[in-house]
């Protein structure tokens, strides 16, 4: 077999999947590898290889689940105080804030395998006492709020909570304000991550100094070399990842193989022998991992070098996929959790597609005609090729005896430069190659975890990529040498990368691709896996690529419906933390998004949050259900919490309308108009019909024109649907509340969105008695600093017998109705992993009217 290894990969993956689905225990698990070992060695030594293949293979399946069930996490530590209550910590600094933007921020180490990310409060930026300068080994105590980090508990999120377990990252820690961080006596940790730290942090000291009153080539530059992304501004890099190149800005391992063909080319110039030059380069890019933070990429990319390394010494050829197959198994059998890393998948997906699918392809035609242009003018070599490159080589012979009566060029210079300009269009369609099989080997990948696929990918990576080979060497020369010619050189290089990402991400369509149904995912990897063995084997080529072809643009296009239930009125308060975001979707199928969540920051001096509520949060769960356009956006009002998200959403479900009350934010009516919305400013109204609901207008009033944004212009609606109906109130106060009673508004409701998130600014006890709702949502922060919802109202409601929903706890809720009856759900009801059912048996609560 060509690429022996690539089995045993199948049986360990096959296991780990199967531990992650069953319940084995490391000694239920181990004696089936046992068993199959010995049945093979018996079938070996009886000549049966068939079963001794077939035991094999089965011992590794359970090597697979022996390996998954060892690596079960233990239970996450515990730390004994409240979410409100001041504890004293004391421990190890294992990641200094010198990596940390602003310095503000630094990782703390409170027992083995147990720390807390620690952050100055967001009005303390300079503490009195002086925030002291830590470095890692330093044994301080510190007085802190801490709290358990917090998903956003919707459909499609990101477990944040779990990437940061891995970490070993259980708390985050904010320090009591003005409370000093006392440095105690003694050094901690290990002295070789000492080293490591200190060479990090004398590397982005060194950048700093290069790049001073420059913070985007400084923090760019940072992430570049040494994989330090705290300083990287999200509007820096998003062209980056609209176009598919984000890949070259991040620590990966091409890193390893531009640092490590530059020494190996210096070192063989040298005359060295070619073992010792590739131990030499092995053990720096060992080193390198090290220094850049050892991520994932990184690692992988060192190991893979030291298995080519152990090949060639022991006069093997070295075979990508058999090679990709060997640090695959070594990096599943320590750490099984990695199959379901995305860039795990998506680091081997790559080079997979490349070794397996566009080795095969270049090989038929590209590299043989390349190949053949050696030597052009020596004649004498073509009886020894193949006749179809030998015939190559005569054509381009007469090609340049042309050339030379046209130009009167010497013969064989006529030759030569016909030669170099094919090296040059080959090397241009052998990338172009090699990128359009990548686009399409993670396509799945890419669909599932980032809902993207880059159009402008394909000559943007192109140009980008070796753009940013060359700032790799040309940074850490600068490093290393302190040369400001070299550093404004890399610099250059990186803005005009940057720029290239900005013009294709001008003409990229702003195409979004919501989760692939089950079948489609399973037949177009199988299609995938098919290309790459009839490529190998050379039969039925065009048949299987144009199928995998197909289902790839089948993934892109995705054309069957969202998962909507029909004739229902639905209301989902999706988990944003502290702010808003409701979805609605009516009986007829339009649907609309009220607020799009966002992050509320205050200060004058705060750098902007990386994380986009409506981008990160609100939009997988869209996603999640198939939904990839929406009729109306409504912005409340313009506070952050509730706008903040809109902005991507507009891009993102390019609504027909953009709805807002008084004092919309500029910055959204900027987008609306960029992307051709249509604005309309609301108040106060009659119902109207709207996809077979009503929908009234209840707030602002008519004249209703404050100077400043504030909770009080809050567009608030009712929705009817037959004999019941949802109130959404966004931020609104006690004023408005009262001028509604004044006005004698048909406020009853069945379901209640609190206002301004349960604070005891809203829902007065008479505004309550007049909407008389059976269910009210509360949507709020988990552990927020406001202390919303507020023990008073939820007192309101409980006396009123209103069953309450918070997103805080139960993440995201999802009321509907047939215009009789109300069915409620929770994202918290269901079991960890499990997917979410629209009307779950069981669940359903048929509220009776007046209940």
């Amino acid at each position: 077999m060509r690429d022996p290894l690539v089995l045993p990969l199948a049986a360990v993956v096959a296991g780990i999947l199967l531990g992650r689905l069953s319940a084995f225990s490391p000694s239920s698990s181990a004696w089936p590898i046992v068993a199959f070992l010995l049945i093979a060695l018996l079938a070996a030594g009886r000549s049966c290889r068939k079963l001794a293949f077939a035991s094999l293979g089965l011992s590794l399946v359970f090597v697979g689940v022996w390996t998954e069930s060892w690596h079960q996490p233990p239970p996450a530590p515990q730390i004994d105080a409240g979410l409100r209550e001041t504890v004293l910590l004391d421990g190890c600094v294992v990641d200094p804030p010198v990596f940390s933007l602003t310095r503000e921020q630094f990782t703390l180490e409170l027992d083995t395998d147990a720390r807390a990310r620690v952050t100055l409060p967001l009005d303390a930026v300079s503490p009195a006492p002086p925030f002291p300068a830590l470095d890692y080994g330093q044994r301080v105590e510190i007085e802190a709020r801490v709290r358990a980090p917090h998903n956003f508990n919707n459909p499609g999120s990101f477990d944040y909570a779990a990437y940061l377990a891995r970490q070993h990252i259980y708390w985050a820690a904010v320090i009591k304000p003005g409370s000093p961080v006392r440095i105690l006596p003694g050094r901690c940790g290990s002295r070789w991550a000492a080293a490591i730290f200190w060479l990090r942090q004398n590397a982005v000291r060194r950048i700093e100094a290069l790049y001073p009153r420059d913070d985007y080539s400084s923090g760019m530059m940072e992430a570049v070399l040494i994989g330090e992304t705290a300083r990287l501004e999200k509007i820096w890099t998003e062209n980056f990842r609209r176009t598919g190149t984000f890949h070259a800005l991040v620590i990966s391992g091409a890193h390893i193989a531009v640092l490590a063909g530059i020494l190996i080319f210096c070192l063989r110039f040298c005359a060295l022998p070619e073992i010792t030059t590739l131990a030499i380069a092995c053990a720096t890019a060992w080193i390198y991992a090290l220094v850049s933070g050892f991520s994932a990429p990184v690692a992988r990319s060192a190991a893979g070098f030291t298995l080519y390394l152990v090949a060639r010494f022991v006069f093997r050829k070295g075979r990508v996929i058999n090679l990709l197959a060997a640090v695959a198994i070594v990096y599943l059998l320590c750490d099984p959790a990695q199959l379901f890393d995305a860039s795990f998948q998506l680091s081997f997906l790559c080079v997979a597609a490349i070794g397996a699918i566009a080795a095969p392809i270049l090989d038929l035609w590209l590299i043989p005609h390349a190949h053949g242009l050696r030597s052009i003018t020596s004649v004498s070599a073509d009886p020894h090729l193949d006749p179809r490159i030998a015939q190559f080589r005569v054509e381009i012979r007469l090609a340049a005896e042309t050339l030379h009566l046209w130009t009167r060029l010497p013969s064989r210079g006529a030759e030569h430069v016909l030669a170099a300009s094919l090296r040059i269009a080959f090397f241009t369609a052998e990338m172009a190659v090699i990128s359009t099989v990548i686009q399409i080997g993670l396509a799945l990948p890419m669909a599932e975890y980032f809902h993207r696929f880059s159009f402008t990918g394909l000559s943007a990576n192109l140009l980008i990529v070796p753009l940013l080979e060359f700032v790799v060497p040309a940074g850490f020369l600068a490093i290393f040498t302190g040369w400001h010619w070299i550093a404004s050189l890399a610099a250059w290089l990186l803005r005009i990368s940057a720029r290239v990402a900005d013009w294709h991400a001008l003409h990229e369509p702003s195409w979004r691709v919501s989760d692939p149904p089950l079948w489609l995912a399973l037949a177009f990897t199988l299609s995938l896996l098919a290309l790459a063995l009839c490529l190998r084997h050379r039969i039925w080529r065009r048949t299987i690529f144009a199928v995998t072809l197909g289902l790839f643009a089948l993934l892109l296009w995705q054309p069957w419906p969202a998962q909507v239930a029909p004739h229902l009125l639905e209301l989902d308060a999706i988990d944003v933390g502290q702010g808003d975001s409701l979805l609605v979707i009516f009986p007829e199928g339009k649907r609309m998004l009220v607020d799009g969540g966002g992050v509320l920051q205050f200060g004058q001096n705060r750098r902007r949050t990386n994380l986009d509520t409506g981008e990160d949060v609100v939009s997988p769960y869209l996603w999640s259900r198939g939904i990839r356009h929406v009729d109306v956006i409504v912005a409340t009002h313009a506070h952050e919490d509730h706008s903040g998200g809109i902005p991507a959403l507009l891009n993102n479900f390019h609504p027909a309308e953009l709805w807002f009350g008084t004092n919309p934010s500029p910055r959204l009516l900027e987008e609306a108009r960029r992307l051709h919305i249509t604005p309309r400013s609301l108040r106060a109204s009659a119902p109207f019909d709207l996809s077979g609901a009503r929908v009234q207008i209840l707030s602002p009033p008519p004249g209703y024109y404050p100077k400043t944004p504030g909770n009080n212009d809050s567009l608030a609606l009712r929705i009817s649907y037959g004999q019941r109906s949802f109130l959404l109130t966004g931020d609104m106060e006690r004023l408005p509340e009262f001028q509604l009673l004044d006005r004698d508004a048909a406020l009853r409701s069945d379901v209640l969105k609190v206002g301004h998130h349960g604070s005891k600014t809203s829902t007065t006890p008479a505004f309550l008695d007049a909407v008389s709702p059976s269910v009210a949502l509360i949507s709020a922060g988990y552990g927020n600093s406001f202390g919303h919802p507020h023990p008073d109202v939820l007192s309101r409601l409980a006396d009123r017998h209103t069953a309450i929903l918070r997103t805080d706890q139960n993440g995201l809720i999802g009321v509907r109705t047939d215009g009789q009856r109300l069915w409620m759900d929770a994202n918290s009801w269901h079991s960890a992993g499990s997917p979410r059912r629209l009307l779950p048996p069981g669940l359903e609560w048929a509220l009776a009217q007046g209940w």
